[in-house]
């Protein structure tokens, strides 16, 4: 198997994510919001999974005070099965745990049940439900959470 290095993403890796997002959700983010997310928001924090030099995978991730809310995860589907999201989750909790986040949350679509079964490997457990969260279809959201002792 490639190598894969996960490294914090910058403005110019845009383009990739925002072709991730398209193929990997039925609601992506617009370009313009990624780009925000990147350029401008002070609370923002990226990361990137590149393997042959080509982006394979991402997450987001707003920080505010002591709580990180993990806003997308992703592969590329022709890169799944490589355990590529199991290490950018790694990386990114390793990292925001490093510098004063204990309490990290998401939502997940209820029947995404690989997502959800790789949360619970890093100690997120469903605390709550957003009833009709996703656009496309009202399906609900799980809240998780995984909180540092």
């Amino acid at each position: 198997m490639t190598d894969v290095t996960i490294r914090q993403a910058t403005a110019d890796d845009v383009d990739d994510i925002y072709e991730i997002e398209t193929l990997c959700f039925p609601d992506p983010w617009s370009r313009d919001a990624l780009l925000y997310e990147l350029k401008s928001n002070p609370r923002a924090f990226y990361i990137v999974a590149e393997m042959d030099r080509q982006v394979v995978g991402y997450a987001g991730l707003w920080w505010i005070e002591d709580e990180g809310h993990i806003t997308n995860v992703a592969v590329r589907p022709d890169c799944r099965s490589r355990r590529i999201g199991t290490g950018i989750i790694d990386v990114m909790l390793d990292f925001t745990c490093q510098e004063g986040i204990r309490h990290h949350t998401l939502e997940v679509r209820r029947s995404n049940v690989i997502a959800i079964r790789l949360y619970e490997k890093f100690g997120f457990q469903i605390e709550g439900v957003r009833k009709g969260y996703y656009v496309n279809n009202k399906e609900d959201a799980f809240i998780m959470w995984r909180h540092e002792v």
